[in-house]
């Protein structure tokens, strides 16, 4: 009966260190399902996220080109010309380098701008960024500070959500 008692623990050891050798298949696949629905939720929230960070950084670059136009008409005393009559050209700054936002926005005037008294600078959203930030679209900023997005400056629930 000893012999026995000492079989039976020999089997439950032997079957204990087969079942400890790895994972099973039904394991494998509910930790493959838990992740695969993980990345499917934080992925649309990263992109999201990139897109609104991408769109601030395009807002901050206005900013400094509407810092720029300042500076050109105290210098000219007008937005449009140089005192030697040549038009103005934007300058590429920065913060519209490819290194910052210039992958993904650019700036130009506004159709018809500048004038000798105003102007309207966009931020014309290109690439991939034209395609997720469809709710915003083009950011602009004029000689007034007033600031616009999708050719707009009425909506001001829009405003607040594509100026942050």
């Amino acid at each position: 009966m000893a012999t026995f008692g000492r079989r039976g623990s020999a089997l439950r050891t032997a079957k204990m260190a087969f079942r400890s050798r790895g994972f099973t298949l039904i394991e494998l696949v509910i930790v493959v399902l838990i992740i695969a629905i993980l990345a499917a939720i934080a992925v649309p929230a990263y992109t999201s996220y990139i897109t609104k960070t991408r769109r601030n950084a395009a807002s901050g670059c206005l900013a400094q080109y509407a810092n720029y136009m300042e500076r050109y008409y105290t210098t000219n005393l007008r937005y449009d010309k140089d005192t030697g009559g040549t038009a103005i050209a934007l300058p590429v700054l920065d913060c519209a380098s490819v290194a910052q936002t210039g992958d993904y926005y650019t700036y130009p005037f506004a159709a018809g701008q500048p004038t000798q008294s105003t102007y309207t600078i966009l931020a014309t959203p290109q690439g991939v960024q034209a395609s997720r930030d469809t709710a915003c679209g083009a950011l602009a900023l004029n000689q007034s500070g007033q600031r616009y997005y999708q050719s707009t400056s009425t909506d001001a629930a829009g405003l607040n959500t594509c100026w942050k």
